[in-house]
């Protein structure tokens, strides 16, 4: 998604500016811009959104900690209840929940109560990072096209080569998915292709009216 992200608004950008009659210059410019700008909101955004989700799962866990601490029969008792759920006998679930908290009542409950663990809890910053670089990456590609094509048919190049990825990037995603490939490679080149001409119409008359 962040890749996908990348590819459509810079290249947006860039065929918007271009389209507006930009020099070559304010074209690489604006792409230089779109990318790291680009990359800055989708870290800071998803930095926010999953430390949300860590504040969140701390007050679960600290609120859990309590419940054991003022009422550890009831936790147990719930704990039993759980595995009962999933197919235990009574007395095997009993067991369970009593040699599970006996080793760590606090990992047993938010891990079997709560579905919380040390693999599935959130972590802000790789997040971050991990959003921002793929954003980047994905928006290399068409400042690279427009840094190779400079004068040349630019904005043909960059229509080309954005439909192109995205149709990669769908064909992709769907083997990852177990989808239907060339759904998701039609939906995604549509759609990019409705971006890229709505931002070149805008360039357009925006380029128009300014000369």
């Amino acid at each position: 998604m962040g890749a996908n992200d990348g590819i459509v608004s810079t290249a947006s950008l860039l065929v918007g500016v271009a389209a507006a009659g930009g020099t070559p210059g304010t074209v690489l410019m604006t792409g230089v811009a779109g990318l790291v700008g680009g990359a800055m909101s989708m870290a800071a955004g998803e930095y926010v959104s999953v430390h949300a989700q860590a504040d969140t799962e701390q007050a679960d866990r600290a609120r859990e900690l309590a419940e054991l601490q003022a009422h550890p029969q009831a936790e147990h008792a719930e704990l039993a209840a759980i595995y009962v759920q999933r197919g235990l006998q009574p007395d095997l679930a009993a067991q369970v929940a009593t040699q599970l908290t006996a080793f760590d009542a606090l990992g047993a409950h938010t891990r079997d109560e709560l579905g919380m663990s040390e693999q599935t809890l959130a972590r802000p910053l790789q997040a971050a990072a991990a959003s921002a670089a793929s954003f980047a990456v994905g928006a290399a590609l068409p400042l690279a096209v427009a840094v190779a094509t400079a004068g040349q048919g630019q904005l043909a190049w960059l229509a080309g080569s954005t439909l192109a990825a995205l149709a990669a990037l769908g064909v992709v995603a769907a083997q990852a998915g177990g989808s239907s490939p060339w759904a998701s490679a039609r939906r995604v080149t549509f759609w990019g292709a409705v971006a890229l001409g709505v931002t070149a119409a805008v360039g357009k008359l925006f380029g128009v009216m300014v000369a």
